[in-house]
């Protein structure tokens, strides 16, 4: 294990959001168990897995390629950036994660971290033990419905951008998406923070820093968009769904 993650785990930090009966507002667990209506004393059952940990400061990592795997965690507060970096040391962005969502998924199959993450601001997690997890998931159809779900979303958001489409419409499928996963945790789906750089969208959607500087001043001029610094708006959702159907089908 590295030792900037040995370092940062060993942070501990309490929160008043939710209690030994009561799951944070961003656990990604939660839904489930209130829509299964689970008692008390289930609830109790996976609320005493979590650990809360953080906070990691930007540019601070959480797991790098090859730790082993042995939890979830859940993202309370901030984004996260997960990358690889190849052979002849480029970095690959694999993706990004806000809160509410979960990292690890993954790294169930081979019991290791096979990508890096990183904070990108300042990050709150939620810790679940993987193996405790999986235990108590066999008794708890509506927990292991939600780890299916997860997993399922994950592999959906790496295989989203990766066809042969235009640079317009990866950027515009990318902005909508984000949309959509700030929209369902209760937050403004149409004004919201780039909380990442434009070099790592731009490596994530595989285009260059300047194409994605080009087409998002070409939406703003067109009035698809307004952008001051990392803030930005959308302001026709219809025109921006007509130039990314073709990524998201929907």
């Amino acid at each position: 294990m590295s030792t900037d993650r040995e370092s940062a785990l060993g942070r501990g930090m309490a929160t008043n959001d939710g209690d030994e009966y009561h799951f944070c507002s961003t656990c990604a667990f939660s839904t489930a168990c209130i829509d299964r209506g689970y008692d008390k004393s289930r609830l109790r059952q996976l609320h005493v897995l979590v650990e809360h940990v953080g906070p990691y400061r930007a540019g601070e990592h959480i797991f790098r390629e090859g730790d082993e795997f042995n939890a979830l965690a859940g993202i309370r507060a901030g984004t996260v950036k997960t990358y690889v970096t190849d052979l002849n040391g480029r970095e690959q962005v694999q993706g990004f994660f806000l809160p509410g969502e979960v990292i690890g998924l993954n790294a169930i199959s081979q019991s290791r971290y096979p990508c890096n993450a990183v904070a990108l601001d300042d990050v709150l997690l939620c810790r679940f033990s993987f193996p405790k997890m999986a235990v108590l998931a066999a008794s708890m159809p509506g927990l292991q419905q939600q780890l299916f779900r997860l997993l399922s979303e994950d592999i959906g958001k790496a295989a989203l951008l990766a066809g042969d489409f235009t640079a317009d419409e990866r950027l515009a499928a990318f902005l909508l998406i984000l949309s959509r996963r700030y929209e369902a945790r209760g937050l403004s789906a149409k004004r919201f923070r780039l909380t990442m750089a434009r070099t790592d969208i731009a490596n994530y959607l595989r285009l260059a820093a300047e194409t994605v500087s080009r087409i998002l001043n070409r939406f703003q001029h067109d009035g698809l968009i307004r952008v001051e610094r990392r803030e930005v708006e959308l302001l026709d959702l219809p025109r921006l769904r007509t130039v990314a159907a073709n990524v998201l089908r929907n």
